[in-house]
């Protein structure tokens, strides 16, 4: 069993982009420009969000915060992003999620100007995602696609398990998946015998949420298990939604929690924004 140590290959790509950001700075006179729209005050968007802005500056990014109280209203979040994606200066634009219930973060997420959809969650991205074109890929399953191939895992023909369709996490994985000629199954809350789908994967790619989900049953012998749950337990811990002690003895590769899929995530947003500065070179 090998673990897949994203804390140390997200240290690599940070790296990498700050590297590029300077090369940046002195051919072009361009600091990429990264904009954080945070609603209301839920503690794990304000964790996510002081993470980002920390990542940003290690790297050499303007980053700026737009925070709101959660009764603003829809027009005026609307017209700030509006004015982001007026801003020259400016090439990435994040609405941390969840929003507030009586905001349509569809609508929201559709204003943002696809150049600058560095959360790679507008229509547009998601359409040429799928169609296997060129453009801006979420984050977290960017991540994952990252860590197949910094660890040479060949994912041609390989049954893959998707637990999980979120339009975030679930369905970007499996369009990456099939667009790198694996075999994929996407399962989801009502899907009837989770088992049957998840003990015969060659790999197992997680996010629902469900601390300890996938249980040793579940998971053939030599599987690869990518868990991107992330759960706070009531003692404070955190954990997937694999049940990690009873699953990795039986993996060929496991990602733990924390320190597997999380960092990848910031790292992928910082990639992509990085992308978007390129473009408006």
């Amino acid at each position: 069993m090998q673990l897949i140590d994203g804390k140390s290959l997200a240290a690599k790509v940070q790296q990498n982009v700050a590297e590029e950001v300077e090369q940046l700075k002195q051919e072009k006179n361009i600091v990429p420009g990264l904009a954080v729209i945070l609603v209301g005050d839920d503690p794990a968007s304000h964790a996510y969000v002081k993470m980002k802005a920390k990542a940003c500056e290690k790297v050499g990014f303007y980053s700026i915060t737009h925070n709101m109280p959660d009764t603003i209203s829809q027009d005026e979040i609307i017209e700030i992003i509006e004015m982001m994606n007026n801003n020259p200066h400016i090439d990435g634009i994040l609405v941390q999620l969840p929003l507030p219930k009586h905001i349509d973060t569809d609508k929201i997420l559709e204003v943002i100007d696809p150049r600058k959809d560095v959360d790679g969650f507008h229509p547009y991205n998601v359409g040429r995602l799928v169609t296997k074109l060129d453009s801006f890929v979420a984050c977290t399953p960017l991540g994952v696609m990252k860590m197949f191939e910094a660890y040479d895992i060949d994912l041609k023909g390989k049954d893959v398990c998707v637990v999980g369709a979120s339009n975030i996490v679930g369905k970007p994985m499996a369009s990456l998946l099939l667009n790198a000629d694996a075999t994929v199954t996407v399962t989801h809350i009502h899907t009837k015998d989770l088992s049957a789908h998840t003990s015969k994967a060659d790999i197992i790619v997680v996010g629902v949420g469900v601390p300890g989900l996938i249980k040793a049953d579940m998971v053939k012998e030599g599987a690869i298990v990518i868990d991107i749950g992330i759960n706070k337990l009531d003692d404070g811990r955190l954990v997937g939604d694999v049940a990690f002690d009873e699953v990795a003895p039986k993996c060929s590769y496991i990602t733990p929690v924390p320190g597997g899929v999380g960092p990848m995530t910031i790292a992928m947003l910082l990639s992509n924004t990085l992308k978007s500065a390129k473009q408006r070179a």
